[in-house]
């Protein structure tokens, strides 16, 4: 394992230990302690609108629409997103251009409708045209009102154990964005991807591979804790599972999804890379380096019927 300061590392993993038993046995009062939002830091609400702007047309560009062609791609289409955090704005938007009802599963019990997420949806549906705010108005119990709540019939959320939605063909479109490096277990989550697919069904998620900030010294050293302990500190707390994107790639063909398009987002330079790969955990070594350096990814995945 790297490190510089031995002494300091065991506190942390005394500290991590801890609280990965908390959200083990008491996963709402972990996240009610944390205030996790599911996007890592506290916003303002134009910037949490503006981030889920962004992320709905990343969606769309992804799908190889502009976002003024995405009315008549979403249409009709029922769609599930994987770890929406505690504001379901992508899901909103995705309604109100043209999703037939927008499914949202997660871990943790995230999602509310405080003041904050009030104020969120508000401002994007300030943010549409006519034809998407009338749509999206629907999306509420009280037509407009986001504090009355989503009606379940177009915007729906629940939490299960490990994530996973137990869908049976019933998605044509499924997403996500920095969640499945979280999962506690890849693999199946893959298989829930397929099995949740329709036979024409596509999916697409953002993959984020950093260390959300457990690098203790210097990049991708928190690649370096032994398995064991890292599992120890981490395995019930929706922090990174560290897999890499040859996992991905493995999963996804054990599961018989079909890789579409595989893109990497940033790759790490290989002299930082260098500095920690003597000392990787056992998982990681055989791994190639260009494979290894991989910041994040596009992933575009589909049924094996849709071919």
């Amino acid at each position: 394992m790297y490190t510089r300061n031995p002494g300091k590392d065991a506190v942390l993993f005394i500290k991590a230990f801890v609280s990965n038993q908390l959200a083990k046995f008491a996963p709402k009062l972990y996240v009610d302690i944390t205030r996790q939002t599911g996007r890592g830091k506290k916003e303002e609400p134009h910037q949490a609108s503006a981030y889920f702007i962004e992320c709905f047309q990343d969606f769309i560009q992804q799908l190889g629409f502009e976002v003024g062609e995405a009315k008549k791609f979403l249409e009709g289409k029922k769609i599930l997103e994987y770890g929406p955090g505690d504001t379901l704005g992508v899901a909103l938007l995705l309604y109100a251009h043209g999703a037939e009802a927008v499914h949202c599963v997660d871990r943790f019990p995230l999602s509310k409708m405080s003041s904050t997420n009030v104020l969120v949806y508000k401002q994007l549906l300030e943010s549409l045209d006519t034809e998407c705010r009338m749509r999206a108005d629907n999306a509420f119990i009280e037509k407009g009102n986001p504090s009355s709540g989503f009606d379940t019939g177009a915007i729906a959320y629940q939490v299960t154990k490990n994530g996973l939605s137990g869908a049976i063909g019933e998605y044509d479109l499924i997403i996500s964005r920095s969640v499945l490096e979280h999962v506690n277990n890849l693999e199946e989550t893959m298989l829930d991807i397929k099995r949740s697919m329709k036979d024409k069904g596509i999916a697409i998620h953002k993959v984020d591979l950093k260390s959300h900030g457990l690098d203790r010294y210097t990049s991708f050293d928190f690649l370096t804790w032994p398995t064991p302990v890292y599992k120890l500190m981490y395995s019930h707390k929706g922090f990174p599972n560290r897999w890499r994107v040859n996992r991905y790639k493995e999963f996804a063909e054990k599961s018989k999804l079909h890789m579409k398009k595989l893109t990497p987002t940033g790759q790490l330079d290989r002299d930082k890379l260098d500095i920690v790969f003597s000392k990787l955990a056992g998982e990681f070594r055989d791994i190639s380096a260009d494979e290894l350096s991989w910041l994040g990814f596009w992933m575009f995945l589909e049924h094996p019927n849709s071919r």
